[in-house]
């Protein structure tokens, strides 16, 4: 997913096509998925990209902001899975590429409505893959920091409160979120190598890729301390600044 004026940059480019596409529109995928078609005699592989985020307590969250997390992070892209599959089945190759994030390896302070949404991925991704084997067709998930991007500065956050124990979680992990976004210099490419290597060369059935080094340090840390001293190490040493 990408905004309609930022597709400027690709113009002129012979190897580049834009479409538009909402992934929380079923009419706007089927329109895309025509045009795209209509361009190609085949698709390789499918990115699964598109994703907001949402800071927020629970006792302050708002439905709107849940709706619109949820339509997007998630059904987003089981909605797209579903409308290419068939493209992919009658082909009998394809490989669908969905981008989580370390929220979909652990949990972390103030992530109640984005992580569930990128663990949501992670499992629906797993399941699919058994029902897609016969058809050789591929799926892998993505988890990656922070990236240099405006994605943070897009996240939408709850109002500060008369609650101050909230207003003090929400500095410290805006804190934390901008610093280590701004420490992930070359975290862009590294992924952008990693997605075209597994697009090159898709495993068969189900695939994690975990990518640069917060997302390697988390998976591991919170396999081997378990949730016990995991919960423990996150109070300390993220809560306590």
């Amino acid at each position: 997913m990408i905004c309609i004026k930022e597709a400027t940059v690709f113009e002129g480019n012979p190897n580049i096509k834009t479409y538009e596409l909402d992934v929380t529109s079923l009419e706007s995928i089927d329109k895309a998925k025509e045009a795209i078609l209509n361009d190609y005699k085949s698709i390789d592989v499918v990115v699964n990209n598109a994703g907001v985020g949402y800071r927020s307590f629970v006792e302050l969250s708002e439905d709107d902001k849940i709706d619109a997390i949820v339509k997007i992070n998630w059904l987003g892209v089981v909605k797209v899975c579903r409308a290419f599959i068939p493209c992919f089945r009658k082909q009998n190759k394809g490989q669908f590429i969905n981008i989580t994030s370390i929220a979909g390896l652990v949990n972390l302070p103030l992530g109640s409505f984005y992580h569930p949404t990128k663990q949501a991925v992670e499992s629906f991704s797993e399941c699919m893959a058994y029902e897609l084997s016969d058809f050789n067709i591929s799926v892998a998930t993505v988890q990656f920091g922070n990236v240099p991007s405006n994605f943070q500065k897009n996240v939408t956050k709850s109002q500060e409160s008369t609650i101050d124990s909230y207003n003090k979680m929400m500095k410290c992990i805006d804190g934390i979120m901008s610093r280590k976004t701004s420490e992930n210099h070359n975290l862009s490419i590294s992924i952008l190598e990693k997605i075209y290597k597994i697009a090159e060369n898709p495993s068969k059935g189900f695939q994690k890729y975990a990518i640069g080094f917060d997302a390697k340090l988390m998976k591991n840390i919170r396999r081997f301390l378990g949730y016990r001293l995991f919960d423990r190490l996150i109070k300390r040493y993220v809560l306590s600044q």
